[in-house]
Parts: C-alpha cells; sequence; structure tokens
C-alpha cells in the first residue's frame, strides 16, 4: 500500500470503530419501564411503614391499613390533613390531597382481604392480662367506662363503615394511641368518645387491654361486620360516617 493512501486508511478505520461503538451502546439502552397509573401504585409510599400491601406486621409499632373500614381509613386521612392526628411523615403525604382523592386511597385499602399475622405472644402476668379481658369485654360500669366490644364489635373486627378492628395490631401500637388520645395528642371529631373513655384509664390499665388485645388471633371471618342497629353506649363523631 503506498504510503501517502496509509493516514487515509487509519482515518477511516478509526471511524468504523467509533461508529460500532456508537451502535453498541445505543442497543444497550434499556429500554424505559412504564408505571402503570394504578391507585396500587399511587399508594407505594404509603407501604414503606404500613407493609407490603398495608399489611404491616404486628411486630413494630405502625398500624396494618389492609382491610380497615373504608369509612375509618378516610376519616384518619382527614384527622391527619386538619391536624386532628399528627405525625409528620403522615401530614406530608396528605396535606394537599383532595378529599375525593382520600377517600379513593382509603376504599383502594379497604377492599384488600390479605392473610392477618399470628398474634403477639408475651410473658404477660395472668392478673395483667385478665384486667385487660375484663376492660376489652365488659368496661366498667362504675366509671362508665363501655366496653371496647360495645363499639367494635363483639369479634373485635369492627363495624361497618368506620369503626376499625382491634386485633392483630402491635401492642405498642395500642398502648401509644390509647396514651395520645389520653394527653389530648389525638382528636377525633366531635364528640370524641374515645378521648373521654382513655382519659378515666390508667397508665397499668392502658397497658393490659394492650397487652390482652395484642395477643388475641384473629377469627375466621376478620372483615369488619355490617353496620349496628343499636344505639351506642357513648356519643361519637366518627362512628357512624
Amino acid at each position: 500500500m503506498p504510503r501517502n493512501n496509509r493516514p487515509r486508511v487509519r482515518s477511516v478505520l478509526v471511524l468504523l470503530v467509533a461508529w460500532g461503538l456508537a451502535t453498541l451502546a445505543c442497543s444497550a439502552q434499556p429500554v424505559p419501564r412504564r408505571v402503570p397509573d394504578t391507585m396500587a401504585q399511587r399508594v407505594q409510599p404509603c407501604t414503606v411503614c404500613h407493609g407490603p400491601e398495608g399489611r404491616a406486621s404486628n411486630a413494630g409499632y405502625f398500624p396494618r391499613i389492609a382491610g380497615k373500614p373504608a369509612g375509618y381509613l378516610y376519616n384518619q386521612l382527614i384527622n391527619f390533613r386538619e391536624g386532628r392526628r399528627t405525625h409528620a411523615a403522615m401530614t406530608h403525604l396528605v396535606d394537599y390531597l383532595s378529599d375525593a382523592y382520600l377517600r379513593e386511597m382509603a376504599d383502594h385499602f379497604a377492599a384488600l382481604d390479605l392473610p392477618y399475622p399470628a398474634a403477639q405472644t408475651r410473658d404477660a402476668l395472668p392478673r395483667v392480662l385478665s384486667q385487660g379481658q375484663s376492660l376489652v369485654l365488659h368496661g366498667d360500669m362504675q366509671r362508665r367506662i363501655p366496653a371496647c366490644v360495645a363499639c367494635h364489635g363483639t369479634a373485635m373486627t369492627g363495624i361497618a363503615p368506620a369503626v376499625p378492628g382491634l386485633l392483630g395490631l402491635p401492642r405498642d401500637y395500642l398502648v401509644s394511641q390509647l396514651g395520645a388520645w389520653q394527653t389530648g395528642k389525638r382528636h377525633a371529631n366531635a364528640p370524641d368518645c374515645m378521648g373521654k373513655i382513655a382519659t378515666q384509664l390508667t397508665a397499668g390499665e392502658i397497658s393490659a387491654v394492650a397487652t390482652w388485645l395484642s395477643a388475641q388471633p384473629l377469627p375466621a371471618q376478620s372483615r369488619a361486620l355490617p353496620g349496628r342497629t343499636t344505639d351506642w353506649p357513648l356519643e361519637c363523631g366518627s362512628g357512624a360516617q
């Protein structure tokens, strides 16, 4: 090959190699993945704390939201947005969402019918469990404290549309929420019946109730019961919604 043609050949080879590398790089680019625009996808931030599909385990602090009555979930989202409940992450998530969108979120989680984890096991003293059971099933009429089952249902799985079940929740969460009502850090729509009840409970009674409830297994039918036909034991602003 004449020497004067060698630079030209090298230039062509360089161009061919560059073109080949560019083609290879373009072909290796990943195809953009389409994210489905569904409510299940939109509520993924909720599952960071509440667990996959909202079925948090009973070993942590955060409550299960899957399968809870839609009215209850909606009320709580509104309460966080309006400041009746306080949690920085929850407030940040719902602060600018409309009532209609919060209703869609609540309906999504309420419709999920997923298995519950096994009940928590604790080495609680028999007298503590007995005290908790008595308050849950019978209340204390002398102090005008109604039984938990009077509002939350005899199976303790809740009453549609807005009363939640009490089973399958972590003990620490139950203690913290009763404590929040007792200290005025949690509120519900007036009249706030739970706030009235919680202020009458001692710290020991709150612990006993939470310990007994968290140790109870879920019945085979774990969905909330249909709306009640009898009067509530106390006026309650959230229960009938």
